[in-house]
């Protein structure tokens, strides 16, 4: 995309990235460029260097993306993150091949060389990567476990081999439960002790040998032998946290105050007329099915699921079809301006916290609304809609900084509905496990001797308790907590939203809108109603009858919570004959309806988490901590910091909070006490990383690197980090006093603002190799950008732009370098970007926008 106009800056001089627009629309990003021979304004290759697979772009400065999560209600064929992983993969599989000769043919000692499993080596490391484990590195929970003796190195390499080889087996054959004793004849002798590690690991961890197959079940003890623990809720994270514990000893009793399990996800059997249909109410989609827990139970229980198709027609308000050109070029038009809201967050820095995506949106919007029909105008707020309802938020309340933070840890795959409804895989995970039902918890007392939970007249005693009621109870203070729940816990509650979605579900006496689709969409012309059965979900195929659901999000779901049913299914039956009376086709009236009120729901009180404005993906972290020394837990898809909002998120939450409660029972058996872990949040590995730098093993001009091993593997990785001297942007081209009008909305919203001067840190990944050959480059630091741009195709972005993958080279660089006491700095970095004024002069004046950097040493 190449959208400069003839005003564009001469090429390179003393600049960084810079960007220019001649349209509210359409930017182009600039490199800077000092080879006479070729164009300013070509877009550099992307850079081979970045962990693509753990990098969602739509986070850093210089790249663009389309983020996933806006896709939940209307399926796409498009590139999943896994395919993004591909290359990584065969980049670090041919690095880990070319060590493993190096290292091989020079070493005499056998636990030197990085052992040979099989030829899959990078198809089990691309199994493992579904599963959220890095490539080619640990993660901080393996770290923090002390897989291996020593961070970096060969013995990693070989550890992260059997890992991925023990996981891949049991992926094979999920409904088997795997032992060391399987592997004994291919892993090498020297390795036991790794393959001990390994296997504990992903057993206790949940990672394998979990769910419902006879294997596995026929591991729970008849007998308890561990102590106690109660289970507020019997959702997904309370069944998952059950069945795991149970298969470890403990004794476990779930509380639950609804009449059945499940918790937010609901399937209702719908009857009448000789016609019978199973309706999801609440969670209905599994998303991406590569990895996903919950579609290896499916496997388990021999279930076949059945894929959500991408076919999903728009109809206009007056029941037209949308035309398909004009479908694709709204659509294009509003990914360009969530990207350019991407864009703004980054040149916003932390002040992006304090905005939402909804007051961004609007600015950018109010160029395009003066310049389309009102056709386009309507499905640009449909796609708003569908935003919304896959955050179950309004977008005026989500977060601009990280609405859409967990986007690189999706899964990849088909999203699928489970035929016959989840309630089947609700009923499986049930099976045989302690549930007291109607018992509504209004207290949890904990202390060092234990915990006790109060239900009505009752008081249930354990060692521990487990809470896994949805962050609309905890928002709500249904439940007391004694003592107080820490103020850091309850600030995290307060910060994250929780949304809100519903549904009218409809059986007919015949499907009459056809079988050759799953989801269909229509047009409102009130953008205050955007939302209002705007989706629609057809259920004929899996749910046994003729069955069809339609969708309610945004400010619509919260009306719709007060709307008589009656008049709901009036509207819902209005837009169905609008859009099927003129084909010709009748629309019968329905056998039976429900209508959803998940926000009056008292164990519920909304649907499904979102990052609110002022709240970010550390909150679900600070959500996550169990509090009274190992006494009190949590567990639930608001403490996920990777898959919040999802089914199988609540399930992994479970999984994880198990392994945590055997952690600290067996610690606690033992007479210790088990050590505080600090909170692994992006602003810690910030603070990480600033201090590395503070003492970085190479330095030249602007320039400064760290490598993450001190071999002499030239493929190893290094990080870079370039400061740049930012001078406060001013508006060049001058300023048109009505366009502040229409950024009004950001300004209201901003309580601060900038110094002056700020420290610009930029970062790229490079290979230890790379990084020695960019301290080799003469001419100072320009030509150094140059080398980077134009001989390494590198992109300079912002910490965030690094991806969270390399949170484990951080981690890994800092355990290598020995305990390091951090200085009680401020855990928000400076920040480094202009402000917000001239952040919107970028967009609003179409400036150009360009940073100086520091006068070269060299």
């Amino acid at each position: 995309m190449d959208c400069s106009d003839n005003n564009s800056p001469a090429p390179y001089s003393q600049s960084l990235p810079y960007i220019t627009s001649n349209n509210p629309l359409q930017f182009t990003i600039h490199l800077p460029n000092l080879n006479p021979n070729s164009s300013s304004t070509s877009d550099p290759n992307p850079n081979p260097n970045l962990n693509s697979d753990s990098n969602s772009l739509s986070d850093q400065l210089l790249s663009l993306a389309i983020p996933t999560k806006r896709r939940r209600g209307r399926p796409r064929s498009t590139t999943s993150s896994l395919d993004r992983f591909n290359k990584t993969l065969v980049e670090n599989s041919n690095r880990v091949r070319n060590l493993t000769a190096r290292t091989n043919a020079t070493s005499s000692d056998a636990s030197d060389e990085i052992i040979v499993i099989n030829k899959e080596a990078t198809t089990e490391a691309l199994i493992a990567l579904t599963a959220g484990f890095p490539a080619d590195s640990l993660t901080d929970e393996e770290i923090e476990a002390k897989v291996v003796s020593v961070v970096g190195g060969i013995e990693q390499v070989n550890y992260i081999l059997i890992r991925n080889h023990i996981l891949t087996k049991w992926r094979v054959n999920v409904s088997t439960w795997i032992t060391k004793e399987m592997f004994v004849d291919v892993i090498p002798k020297h390795c036991c002790a790794l393959l001990d590690s390994a296997h504990n690991y992903l057993v206790s961890r949940g990672y394998i040998n979990f769910g419902v197959a006879p294997a596995i079940k026929d591991r729970i003890p008849a007998e308890p032998s561990k102590p106690s623990v109660i289970i507020i809720g019997a959702g997904l994270a309370g069944l998952a946290a059950a069945r795991h514990l149970m298969m470890f000893g403990f004794k476990v009793t779930i509380l639950e105050g609804r009449k059945r399990p499940g918790g937010r996800v609901y399937t209702k059997k719908m009857e009448g007329g000789n016609k019978v249909a199973a309706a999801d109410l609440g969670g209905s989609v599994l998303t991406g099915t590569l990895g996903n827990p919950l579609g290896l139970l499916a496997r388990q229980l021999s279930y076949t699921l059945h894929k959500v198709r991408d076919k999903c027609p728009l109809y206009r308000v007056d029941g037209k079809p949308v035309d398909q050109d004009l479908d694709h070029k709204v659509e294009t038009a509003y990914n360009l301006l969530l990207e350019k809201a991407s864009t703004l967050r980054q040149l916003m820095g932390a002040v992006s916290q304090d905005v939402s995506l909804g007051a961004a949106l609007e600015t950018f919007r109010q160029d395009y609304e003066n310049a389309v029909y009102e056709e386009e105008m309507g499905l640009f707020n449909w796609h708003l809609a569908n935003l919304e309802y896959a955050n179950a938020g309004l977008i005026s309340k989500l977060s601009l900084a990280f609405w859409d933070q967990d986007d690189p840890f999706d899964m990849g795959g088909d999203h699928c509905f489970l035929p016959g409804g989840n309630a089947k895989l609700v009923q499986a995970l049930a099976e045989n496990i302690p549930i007291l039902y109607e018992k509504i918890v209004h207290t949890i007392r904990y202390g060092s001797d234990g915990v006790q939970v109060v239900a009505g007249g009752q008081v249930f005693e354990g060692d521990m308790a487990l809470c896994t009621v949805p962050l609309g109870v905890l928002k709500g203070g249904s439940i007391k907590f004694i003592p107080e729940l820490p103020q850091r816990k309850l600030d995290g509650i307060k910060r994250l939203g929780f949304g809100l979605l519903n549904k009218v579900a409809m059986l007919f006496p015949y499907v009459f809108w056809g079988t050759d689709l799953d989801t269909f969409g229509h047009l409102t012309d009130n953008s205050s109603s955007r939302g209002e059965f705007f989706l629609f979900y057809s259920y004929a195929t899996v749910a046994g009858g003729p069955l069809l659901l339609a969708l309610v999000a945004g400010e619509a779901a919260h009306k719709f919570e007060t709307m008589p049913p009656t008049d709901a299914v009036t509207k819902v039956l209005q837009i169905l004959k609008g859009i099927y009376e003129p084909q010709g086709i009748e629309v019968p009236e329905p056998i039976q309806t429900v209508c959803t009120r998940w926000g009056n729901d008292p164990f519920s009180l909304g649907s499904y988490s979102n990052v609110a404005v002022g709240a970010s993906g550390d909150d679900y972290d600070i959500l996550a901590e169990s509090v009274g020394d190992g006494r009190l837990f949590f567990a639930g898809e608001a403490t996920n910091r990777r898959y919040p909002a999802t089914m199988h998120g609540a399930f992994l939450s479970g999984l994880r909070e198990a392994a945590n409660i055997a952690h600290h029972a067996e610690v606690r058996a033992m007479g210790l006490k088990v050590e505080k872990k600090p909170s692994k949040s992006a602003h810690y590995y910030a603070t990480v990383l600033d201090d590395l730098f503070r003492e970085p093993d190479v330095e030249f001009g602007s320039f400064s690197i760290i490598f993450a091993s001190k071999s002499s593997d030239p493929e190893s990785p290094a990080i870079l980090r370039v400061n740049f001297n930012v001078p406060q942007s001013r508006n060049h081209g001058g300023t048109r006093p009505d366009r502040h009008l229409s950024n009004k909305l950001l300004f209201q919203q901003l309580q601060s603002q900038f110094n002056n001067q700020h420290d610009l840190h930029v970062y790229t990944l490079l290979s230890k190799q790379q990084a020695l050959d960019l301290r080799e480059v003469r001419g100072g630091d320009p030509m150094r950008l140059n080398f980077l741009s134009e001989k390494l195709g590198v992109k300079l972005v912002g910490r965030k732009g690094l991806g969270p993958n390399i949170d484990s080279i951080i981690a890994s660089i800092k355990a290598e370098r020995g305990t390091r006491k951090h200085g009680s700095r401020s855990l928000t970095p400076k920040s480094g970007i202009p402000s917000l004024f001239s952040s919107l002069f970028l967009f609003s004046n179409r400036s150009t926008y360009q940073f100086k950097p520091k006068e070269s040493v060299s």
